[in-house]
């Protein structure tokens, strides 16, 4: 069974996106966010969503690969966009809906046209200077590559979790599913944790 994971999927690809470096990226990632931060209005919100659905399409989510990156936002924007325009007219609820969708798109964009490894090398290639200060660059980013290895693993424990609380007619007992969720998941970062000290790596904290 195919797991979601919300950080997004590479996706293989030769366009401009892909040819770009990652922190060209990722600082141009920083930018869009700030200019829809900075620029209310329905007209920017709704220029800025096409310049996300464009950079999205460039960077390979077409058909079913765009509607896994949008389809989660549904199931909050429909709502939001009704609770904003009751509250506040519908200009704000169109650019509220528009806004964090353009910001979906483009982080979706982000995270298709770069590599795992690519962007775990960035981000301990911008850490370089903090070394001084005591940052391991190498560590933050090993930190960072665990974390989106694991969330896949996490959502997919969750929903087994709720299927075996549903075959045995608890699913609305939050304890069947948080209980076993949680061992398992305790589980498995025990797992992880023995496989990286096999490895040798955490050891040199360990030393006096």
């Amino acid at each position: 069974m195919t797991t979601f994971n919300p950080l997004g999927a590479y996706l293989p690809g030769s366009g401009p996106l892909h040819r770009m470096r990652p922190g060209a990226k990722l600082l141009g990632l920083f930018l869009f966010a700030t200019a829809v931060v900075a620029t209310p209005g329905p007209i920017w919100a709704g220029a800025l969503l096409a310049v996300a659905f464009a950079c999205a399409i460039v960077a390979g989510l077409r058909g079913r690969a765009l509607w896994r990156a949008t389809r989660g936002f549904l199931l909050i924007g429909v709502p939001l966009f009704a609770f904003q325009t009751w509250q506040h007219g519908w200009e704000r609820g169109v650019s509220t809906v528009a806004d964090l969708l353009a910001l979906i798109l483009a982080a979706s964009a982000f995270t298709a046209s770069t590599a795992v490894d690519d962007m775990l090398d960035t981000i301990s290639w911008a850490l370089r200077p903090l070394r001084p200060l005591g940052v391991d660059p190498d560590r933050v980013a090993l930190a960072f590559s665990l974390v989106i290895r694991a969330i896949p693993s996490i959502i997919g424990v969750a929903r087994e979790t709720g299927d075996a609380a549903r075959a045995r007619g608890l699913e609305r007992s939050p304890r069947a599913r948080l209980v076993p969720m949680v061992v398992r998941t305790v589980g498995h970062a025990q797992a992880t944790g023995q496989a990286l000290a096999a490895r040798g790596i955490g050891d040199e904290d360990a030393r006096p």
